[in-house]
């Protein structure tokens, strides 16, 4: 009986033990995805599943990916048209894929608008948007031939339509370059408003003339029988760039504010005290990772939609340079003198609830370098996750975030905030390359709060308050996230990490 009885107590203290175990285990991260046996950056990547960073999904063995996003809002929900690249998409043909809260997507299926595989003017189709003028909806677009079809490259085409999903070509409409630009190269992007109290709609395009990236803008009719071209109310002030893509006008507070890509570079924004201009000077807004991003708005807020850039090879070391990529949705802030910054969506954030163990014991580090770097193991890359905590720091060393690729600490891709360049860099090969930058204007001895959101190889760092930084990381999930500083002193505090 005494034996009986022991192993009866044996087996209950051994069940405890297993209910505790997979209790434990949730904390403990057994039930998370295995990506141990993902031996290469490019299966890792065909293997996650993206849902905030939304992704088309796989048609036949192709991946197709975002490019330009429209986006457009109505009754709850978040239309977001976007020129898809590969699949089962021809010439960039416009796809659609809506959101109520840029948590969870649900992608319609076939093309809104789609490339004329006869060739001619709309043998490509470039980015637009949709407005809605009465109880008709008008889908401006790019129609983009070639000078060996037609005489100009691009025109201003448009769809119209009795709903946001089903629209039809207006043959015969078209607006071409004005004369006074003197080129029939690049007219595009075409990017609509609608003024119920004058009954009229604007629409702002991007051109060149002489060289320098312009902003036009023009006066329709709804019924679209009047055009009239108004001039340009922007240059581009760099003069570095041939073109300003994807532009957008919008108001917040007592601002008005222009947004555009520059080509093949970053996100910028000017500010007036007026629609349209006279504009301030131009600033960045992220890194060149995100790109061709529009505003769009409802009762909670003001969001920039665009998308992540991707890399042609994923094993790639030196570059990030492919054309398209995922969504992202970041929110639109302001400070009290106007300027812009990015910050993490509510809905987003608040998936996150599940408290990770960290790898160190501790929920504050402090790292002292010199001129090598000094790392402290800490965190864990999983398939999504979220990093919250705060740092300060003494001198003008760079720290922040180092992601294990392969084991070799020479090929470690890195967060790197550095003050005395005043921005916070993605790096790759342990700081040696450069891959996107963002500003940052820190002060020593400040304390400043940062969040991380990583979904898949996508993820965007941000200095709460101040900046952002999207990233694209390939081939790290599943491995160590270290801490990191050199030549410097910093306190990082009140470090968590979530999961969904």
């Amino acid at each position: 009986m005494k034996n009986r009885a022991l192993k009866t107590v044996g087996i209950l203290l051994m069940s405890c033990l297993l209910v505790a175990g997979c209790t434990a285990g949730k904390q403990d991260e057994t039930e998370d995805k295995d990506f141990s046996e993902f031996r290469t950056p490019g299966s890792m990547e065909a293997a996650y599943e993206y849902k905030n960073y939304f992704l088309p999904a796989v048609k036949g063995i192709a991946q197709p990916y975002v490019g330009d996003v429209m986006p457009y809002f109505e009754d709850g929900v978040f239309y977001l048209y976007y020129l898809k690249d590969g699949g089962d998409s021809y010439n960039h043909s416009v796809f659609l894929t809506t959101t109520k809260d840029f948590v969870t997507y649900e992608e319609v299926e076939g093309p809104i608008l789609e490339a004329d595989r006869n060739g001619g003017q709309d043998a490509w189709i470039g980015t637009g948007s949709v407005v809605k003028a009465g109880d008709e909806y008008l889908f401006f677009y790019t129609g983009h031939g070639s000078h060996t079809d037609c005489e100009f490259a691009e025109k201003i085409k448009v769809a119209r339509g009795s709903s946001p999903t089903e629209f039809e070509k207006i043959e015969g409409f078209e607006i071409i370059p004005p004369g006074e630009l003197n080129q029939k190269n690049d007219f595009r992007d075409p990017q609509a408003y609608y003024d119920k109290e004058t009954d009229t709609i604007t629409l702002t395009v991007t051109a060149s003339r002489d060289g320098i990236a312009r902003v036009l803008k023009y006066t329709l009719s709804p019924d679209l029988e009047n055009v009239t071209y108004e001039g340009i109310i922007y240059d581009d002030p760099t003069q570095e760039f041939w073109n300003l893509e994807c532009t957008d006008t919008f108001k917040m507070g007592d601002k008005y504010y222009l947004t555009y890509s520059a080509q093949d570079d970053t996100l910028w924004y000017a500010m007036s005290d007026s629609p349209y201009g006279p504009y301030s000077d131009a600033a960045r807004i992220d890194g060149k990772l995100f790109y061709a991003a529009k505003h769009v708005e409802n009762e909670n807020g003001s969001y920039m939609v665009g998308w992540a850039r991707r890399s042609e090879s994923v094993s790639s070391t030196s570059d990030v340079a492919g054309w398209g990529g995922n969504i992202v949705a970041m929110k639109i802030c302001q400070k009290e003198d106007g300027s812009l910054f990015l910050s993490p969506i509510g809905d987003v954030k608040d998936q996150f609830t599940e408290k990770r163990k960290p790898l160190n014991s501790e929920d504050e580090i402090s790292i002292t370098a010199g001129s090598r770097y000094s790392y402290e193991e800490y965190f864990t890359c999983y398939e999504s996750f979220m990093l919250t905590g705060s740092f300060s720091f003494d001198k003008k060393g760079s720290f922040g975030l180092a992601f294990d690729y392969n084991g070799e600490q020479n090929k470690y891709k890195m967060i790197s905030i550095d003050p005395a360049k005043e921005c916070v860099q993605l790096l790759f090969n342990e700081g040696s390359t450069e891959i996107s930058s963002a500003a940052a204007h820190l002060k020593e001895g400040e304390s400043y709060s940062f969040t991380y959101i990583q979904e898949g190889s996508v993820g965007v760092f941000y200095i709460d308050g101040e900046t952002s930084l999207t990233t694209r990381i390939y081939g790290v999930t599943g491995k160590s996230i270290r801490l990191f500083a050199e030549n410097n002193s910093v306190d990082f505090t009140e470090l968590r990490e979530f999961t969904r």
